[in-house]
């Protein structure tokens, strides 16, 4: 895929997901969790290519501009969206799937400083809640949600609902699903 094909679907899974995106225009123009995104496409693409102090300069300019934080050397798939965004925290070794949405407040932190996998790998199609707090080399299932201010500290499976503290993953059901417009 081109760049700008890229950077186009990442505007279309803003609007998608966003009720309250009424143009591309203003998703462009006003949606600092886009803006996050971009620049981590471009410090991340900085970081394969061996130049590691100028991905953490543009990772960090990009912080400073957005109140998010994606480290360069996290890997994130298509189609990511991250909602208000302020306060969220990606790590080095973190695994995004495609079409996540995270919300506002969210971490994918490590627990360990040793040079290992140390964050968490989210599969595709998950949702994590505002203030949801995901430690450690855990994996989270696709079609996964996260509830607001969870923290996860183990493995969840595909169509797991992860609420609490520290977080209790049980089956998603179909009436998780239209209850709280979860259609994922």
């Amino acid at each position: 895929m081109s760049v700008l094909g890229a950077l186009l679907e990442d505007v279309r899974a803003a609007r998608h997901r966003d009720p309250a995106a009424k143009s591309a225009a203003e998703v462009v123009l006003t949606y600092p969790g886009l803006h996050a995104v971009w620049a981590y496409r471009l410090h991340h693409r900085l970081w394969l290519a061996g130049r590691r102090l100028p991905a953490r300069i543009v990772s960090q300019a990009a912080r400073f501009l957005t109140g998010i934080e994606i480290h360069p050397g996290a890997v994130i798939g298509r189609r990511f969206f991250i909602d208000h965004g302020s306060g969220v925290v990606i790590g080095e070794t973190a695994e995004v799937g495609d079409d996540v949405t995270i919300f506002h407040g969210v971490t994918l932190g490590g627990t360990v400083w040793r040079e290992i996998k140390r964050h968490p790998t989210v599969g595709d199609r998950v949702i994590i809640g505002a203030g949801a707090t995901l430690l450690g080399a855990i994996e989270i299932g696709a079609d996964s949600v996260v509830g607001a201010g969870a923290v996860v500290l183990h493995d969840a499976p595909a169509h797991s609902l992860l609420v609490g503290v520290p977080a209790v993953a049980r089956p998603r059901t179909p009436t998780d699903a239209t209850e709280h417009h979860w259609v994922i």
